[in-house]
């Protein structure tokens, strides 16, 4: 038997899941949680930075993925200064680093699957 699939479940934070990968798809699955990780994976960011690297993506959606990045410990979010404008930044926590690992293999098998039947495309701006 696998190892992720040994129990019946698996717990997080009293939440039930049938696998470690239906957990791990939990915490970073969808269109932007890991693409903002790629982008904080080097350094920190403020959100008006991680905008202009992700132009498709909404103010609302970037805004609530990066909410629950923060509440699944990925990201950690600073905010300097009391009255407006504010800096808020942020950046990989140690347990984000953990998975850093994980985003270069993404990396490496999407940039292996455009060398192999797509293109690199560049934009003159």
């Amino acid at each position: 038997m696998k190892k992720e699939c040994i129990g019946d479940h698996v717990l997080l934070n009293g939440k039930k899941y049938p696998c470690t990968v239906s957990l791990t798809m939990d915490l970073v699955g969808g269109k932007w949680k890991t693409v903002i990780l790629y982008h904080l994976k080097d350094a920190e960011k403020r959100y008006s930075e991680l905008r202009k690297e992700m132009p498709t993506v909404t103010e609302m959606t970037l805004s609530l993925q990066l909410k629950q990045l923060e509440k699944a410990g990925f990201i950690s979010r600073k905010v300097y200064g009391k009255k407006p404008p504010i800096k808020v930044v942020y950046s990989l926590t140690d347990f984000g680093k953990t998975f850093i690992p994980v985003l270069d293999a993404i990396i490496q098998w999407g940039n292996s699957v455009v060398s192999d039947k797509g293109a690199f495309v560049t934009t003159n701006d």
